[in-house]
Formats: structure tokens, sequence, C-alpha cells
């Protein structure tokens, strides 16, 4: 072999190298989600996720299914009419571990969040952080708790459950002609 046709050789054999290695890259990015699930919350989660939890602001599921998606990546399950996503983060002091959102199979618009922990724990972290205070519904093992704006928190197996759920808005009424 000549040095000009080892030289060939050996340009041939980087160049072959740099394409596995971007096809590596290319492969990793296209099936790589932007957020990895369970990642940390955005410095906006509590604002923006618990505002809604508490029945504070406008509930929009695409939006929320929108910043959920960004912030934790992919939801891992669709069930009972909405999208769950692993979270990691904290609503007023409390661990959030799940947070869903409905899909538009049902005429309720929601976002919730699971805790670990009773119900009536979460009620009292949101009273210290916000002045929220979330009333037991009747007098079960396993009352409701309902807050004046609506939101409720509920048990969900040895957990408590935090939503708002609002029926979604009709549509405007057609003029008559």
């Amino acid at each position: 072999m000549n040095g000009l046709a080892r030289l060939s050789a050996v340009r041939a054999a980087l160049a072959c190298a740099r394409l596995r290695a971007s096809l590596r890259l290319l492969s990793c990015l296209l099936l790589c989600p932007s957020a990895p699930v369970g990642a940390a919350a955005p410095s906006t989660f509590g604002p923006v996720i618990g505002s809604a939890l508490l029945c504070r602001s406008h509930l929009d599921n695409v939006y929320f299914y929108s910043y959920l998606s960004s912030a934790f990546g992919p939801p891992y399950k669709h069930e009972g009419g909405a999208w769950w996503f692993k979270a990691d983060a904290t609503l007023w002091g409390a661990q959030v571990t799940d947070v869903i959102v409905s899909d538009d199979t049902s005429e309720l618009v929601f976002i919730g969040a699971v805790t670990p922990g009773a119900p009536d724990k979460l009620d009292e972290a949101i009273r210290a952080a916000v002045g929220v205070h979330h009333r037991a519904q009747g007098a079960t093992t396993y009352p409701v708790r309902e807050s004046a704006p609506g939101s409720q928190i509920v048990y969900f197996n040895d957990n408590a459950k935090i939503f708002c759920a609002k029926y979604k808005p009709l549509p405007p009424a057609r003029q008559a002609k």
C-alpha cells in the first residue's frame, strides 16, 4: 500500500468514526424526551400549578398538559380521564409525587396532585403557607375536604390528592338570523 492509499484509508476510517458518533448523538436527541421523567420542577411550578390546584386561576387542560410535558417529560400513564405525570416537586412545603390533568373525554376540566400523607396534614400545610382552609364535609372516616374557592382534598390510598375541577365552558350561543 503506498502513502496515498494509506492516507485515503485513514481519512475514510476517521470519516466513518465521525459519522458513527454523529448518528449516536442524533439517535439520543431523537429518542430522549426533552425533559427527563420525574425531573425537578421549574421555578414557576408553585404559582402556576399551586394556584390552579387551589382553584385560583383559569383551568385549561391543553395548557397544563403542555406545561407539565415540558417540565417533567411525557405522561407515564393515561387513566381515569387524566394524563399522569411523575413530579419531583414541592407545594406549600409538601412533597408532590404526581400531577394529573384531564383529557378531553370528560365534561370537566381538572388538575390534581398527589402528596404523601393524610389529607389533614396537606390542609395544615396549605393553611400555613397561603391561608386557604379545606373544611371536612361530613363526619365520615375519610371526609372530603373543600375550600371556599372549590378545591378539594381527598384520600387516595395512603396519600392525599388535591384537585380543582370545573365544568368546561359552554360554546357561545348561536345568533338567530
